[in-house]
């Protein structure tokens, strides 16, 4: 298939679009390569793909209106995997303009292009902030998702309402992947892997939310990865079942779904840390602080509806996570 995959540069980006070249797709990579992390990172993870030549590399930004239209009109792609957001739960209380211009424009960018060109499938990067203020455990795509608590978690959400707006207007098939706290080798620089491991590898204390209480089902990158391009090629189909009357959150009438991908273990944020001194062989110096606004206290995925559809559920062990992304680190980095 040809596929279209933005945010090819970032973390889950590259790992996904490595997978496609080799079982022989052909995939067009789009990025803006924006400097919210460290650019050169992005630069190595595109140098990995660039040399396959079933990869083309394109540079842009999702918001360009007329470079979308032009790109989907050109290339007339079988299927679309939409990574490219602006990311980050603490930054869009500093900066939420970015959040609107790439997750809300970008996106309606991306289901336009879609609309007029007959894409097969459309698959895109929900976010498990989206759960916001639910207290129920674990967090279930059934569950009303009306109450979120940052920027970006209202954009994610308003991806989700958008996505099925058009594919009940329009017939498009959309599917939308709640992540759980992704991590593993290439790994944001913004994430608290990231962020501890280097901390403690140079000596300094790192910051510790919620006095280490947060829970966080932390979801190693190749499971990600397997369930997008297993969800990918199932296209999202109208729910026979469906009652409009008692309306279900992640199905519909319309060719839509919602799954999460989380690992479906929640792990408490002191012994995430442990895994980390452990692998590295080293104690962290920690300095405990209250949760910060945005955050949530716990993340907990139900990944029942991804497992009946596609047969898939993550389970890589976080221990086994860790070590490998602590051995990548210190390669990279040369530490």
């Amino acid at each position: 298939m040809k596929i279209l995959l933005t945010g090819a540069a970032g973390f889950i980006g590259m790992t996904t679009t490595l997978r496609l070249l080799a079982r022989g797709d052909t995939v067009v990579g789009l990025d803006n390569l924006n400097d919210y992390y460290e650019v050169s990172l992005k630069h190595a993870r595109l140098a990995r793909l660039s040399s396959h030549p079933n990869f083309r590399f394109v540079q842009m930004n999702v918001e360009d209106r007329p470079g979308m239209e032009a790109l989907f009109a050109q290339e007339r792609f079988d299927r679309v995997i939409h990574l490219a957001a602006q990311a980050g739960v603490r930054y869009s209380l500093k900066n939420p303009h970015a959040y609107i211009d790439s997750n809300i424009v970008g996106f309606m960018n991306v289901l336009e292009g879609c609309r007029h060109s007959g894409v097969q499938h459309l698959v895109y990067a929900s976010s498990s902030s989206v759960y916001g203020g639910n207290t129920k455990m674990p967090f279930s795509e059934h569950d009303s998702v009306d109450h979120p608590v940052s920027m970006y978690a209202a954009t994610k959400k308003a991806n989700e309402l958008m996505a099925h707006t058009y594919s009940h207007l329009f017939g498009l098939p959309t599917t939308g992947l709640r992540f759980f706290t992704v991590y593993g080798p290439w790994g944001r620089p913004d994430m608290a892997l990231f962020l501890f491991t280097k901390a403690i590898l140079e000596g300094r204390p790192i910051d510790v939310f919620n006095h280490g209480k947060m829970q966080r089902d932390f979801t190693f990158v190749d499971d990600i990865v397997e369930g997008v391009i297993r969800v990918m090629d199932r296209s999202a189909e109208p729910n026979p079942g469906f009652i409009s009357d008692t309306p279900d959150p992640g199905t519909s009438n319309a060719p839509y779904r919602v799954f999460n991908i989380g690992n479906h273990s929640p792990v408490q944020l002191l012994d995430y840390i442990g895994c980390i001194e452990d692998a590295l062989g080293m104690k962290a110096q920690k300095n405990l602080l209250p949760l910060q606004d945005g955050d949530v206290p716990a993340t907990y995925a139900d990944v029942d509806a991804l497992r009946d559809w596609v047969g898939f559920t993550p389970a890589t062990d976080i221990r086994t996570g860790v070590a490998r992304f602590v051995a990548w680190y210190r390669e990279y980095y040369r530490v």
